[in-house]
């Protein structure tokens, strides 16, 4: 089913203060089950529109709870995609119990990770009620390092891709049977879940309807139909099947800690374990690095930096690559980048009011005209013929635009 689907059930959709207590209590009696006779106390909401997350303290100890309901985003709970919340209950009970439920396979590709080395990643506490525990990861952020220190961008991503390297060989590839991907995900997946046939169109229409003023709707949804339009027709083409390496799918400025400080090894959170192009990981990256600048807005002199060192980070991946592959890594690595920027960029404008977004949300939501602008003006490019290192100048110029 798309998660764009209207609600169709008989009953009222979920109601977020009873979907959050159920989460909470779910935490609890996991928790419980896992170190009987400790003190359990949550302590803060994590503010999410995936997954509900909360930090919690058992018997004196810090640990992260991510609940996951049925493996799909909490927007579309709150939506009624899956039914009344007596519904959700129900389906909840049997999906808490799968083996290949969502924070299942999060847990086991958070030990596969483990056992690899690299990249480093945040520890297991437990596992239980469909409930996943880690350990918190101290430090600053990629996001806060970017914003701290804009001219040390490229170093950082290399860092961070360095680590990666392992994961990023064909071989390593086998390690993860086809089960335990996390296919949930998946960029392109998703947009075409989210924008495929009648069901994407209705979801463009509705967007933005608890989040923007209806002006602002419009010109959102009149940008973002031609964006997916273009993506559709282009998508077919330059994402053909080929060699598929283990991305780990999930890369955000926001959980890429640096324990040990810049010059350390970063440690990575949530991952997203899938079979896909090289060119994915890297996509994630740029794409979230560009709405951290959308959102942070942190000025000129600091975009231009951040926005120089995504070129020569993307100018140094190139590097090894023949010509020709590199003009397709270029080309699949824009293209992912704007599909999720549609897709995360959607879902903040789709979710209820009631529901409390993370703290780039906002203003995320509040510049939706000029993220939708910058992805119009990019997919134009790209959709145009021009050589696909010129579109990546048009992608770089309008990214230090939409921080403005």
């Amino acid at each position: 089913m798309s998660t764009a689907a209207a609600h169709t059930s008989p009953g009222p959709v979920p109601d977020v203060a009873e979907v959050f207590a159920f989460a909470q209590d779910e935490i609890r009696l996991a928790a419980a089950e896992l170190w009987p006779g400790a003190r359990v106390e949550l302590s803060s909401h994590v503010p999410s529109v995936t997954g509900y997350v909360h930090r919690i303290r058992v018997g004196g100890r810090e640990l992260y709870a991510k609940h996951s309901f049925l493996g799909m985003s909490l927007v579309s709970i709150l939506r009624g995609v899956a039914g009344d919340w007596a519904g959700v209950q129900r389906a909840q009970a049997v999906y808490a119990k799968r083996p290949d439920a969502l924070l299942v396979r999060e847990a086991a590709q958070l030990r596969l990770l483990a056992d690899l080395g690299r990249p480093r990643v945040c520890e297991v506490a437990g596992l239980a009620r469909g409930v996943l525990f880690t350990l918190p990861v101290p430090g600053p952020t990629l996001a806060a390092l970017l914003l701290r220190d804009p001219a040390s961008t490229a170093a950082l991503f290399e860092s961070v891709f360095a680590d990666l390297h392992r994961l990023h060989r064909s071989r390593t590839a086998q390690r993860l049977a086809p089960a335990g991907a996390i296919s949930e995900r998946s960029v392109a997946a998703t947009f075409q879940r989210k924008f495929n046939g009648i069901s994407g169109q209705t979801y463009l229409t509705r967007l933005g309807a608890e989040r923007c003023t209806e002006a602002e709707r419009a010109e959102v949804t009149a940008l973002l139909r031609a964006v997916v339009a273009r993506l559709h027709r282009i998508r077919p083409t330059a994402l053909a099947p080929g060699q598929a390496v283990l991305t780990y799918g999930d890369l955000k400025p926001e959980h890429l800690v640096f324990p040990d400080g810049p010059g350390g090894r970063p440690v990575l959170i949530d991952p997203g374990l899938l079979r896909a192009r090289a060119s994915v990981d890297a996509a994630k990256l740029t794409s979230r690095t560009v709405l951290l600048l959308a959102s942070a807005r942190p000025g000129a002199a600091a975009a231009d930096e951040i926005v120089q060192g995504l070129g020569a980070f993307a100018e140094q991946r190139m590097r090894p690559m023949a010509p020709k592959a590199a003009r397709s890594w270029l080309r699949e690595l824009l293209i992912v980048w704007l599909m999720d920027t549609v897709n995360i960029l959607t879902t903040f404008l789709s979710a209820p009011a009631v529901l409390p977004l993370p703290p780039r949300g906002r203003p995320l939501v509040e510049r939706a005209v000029a993220v939708c602008t910058m992805a119009d003006r990019i997919s134009t490019a790209l959709g145009g013929g021009l050589d696909v290192h010129r579109t990546w100048d048009t992608a770089l110029a309008q990214a230090k635009a939409v921080a403005g």
